[in-house]
């Protein structure tokens, strides 16, 4: 199957049963560049939330795993200001047998438990590690600055 396929029936399996809280598409006719978004899980600093993501799969998909970075500012300690998320299935821990549906339903599960060991934002991860309340005020206050429309 090619990468073009292997997209195609991705994408056609999230519209036909959408992972909970994400949708995803294509951008224009290019399946190899898509949008997604994700709400904010309930009872998450995140809640009312709606995230918008970049998704470029490379050409060899699903051999390499999809770039994938949040274009809606999030405070985050695994998130950089870039939008990059730091997520071991989006790195050496891809296997081809993950579809773009569970790695959308990983990210959404980041969001509600955060990885101190593994950061991307020290500024928040030391938030974090000093004041978890003082965090997910912060986390909170950048969600309804940027996410709720």
């Amino acid at each position: 199957m090619s990468a073009l396929q292997r997209i195609t029936k991705e994408l056609e399996d999230i519209a036909d049963d959408p992972p909970g809280q994400c949708s995803a598409g294509p951008v224009g006719n290019d399946l190899f560049h898509c949008r997604a978004t994700i709400m904010g899980p309930k009872g998450s600093p995140f809640e009312d939330g709606i995230f918008d993501l970049a998704i470029d799969f490379p050409g060899d998909y699903p051999f390499q795993p999809p770039r994938i970075r949040f274009l809606t500012p999030i405070y985050h300690m695994n998130i950089d200001a870039d939008g990059e998320i730091c997520l071991d299935i989006l790195g050496n821990e891809w296997s081809p047998g993950l579809s773009l549906s569970k790695v959308l339903v990983m990210i959404v599960a980041l969001l509600n438990d955060p990885n101190p060991d593994d950061p991307l934002r020290w500024d928040a991860c030391e938030e974090f590690r000093n004041d978890e309340d003082s965090y997910n005020k912060t986390a909170r206050r950048w969600t309804y600055m940027y996410a709720v429309r």
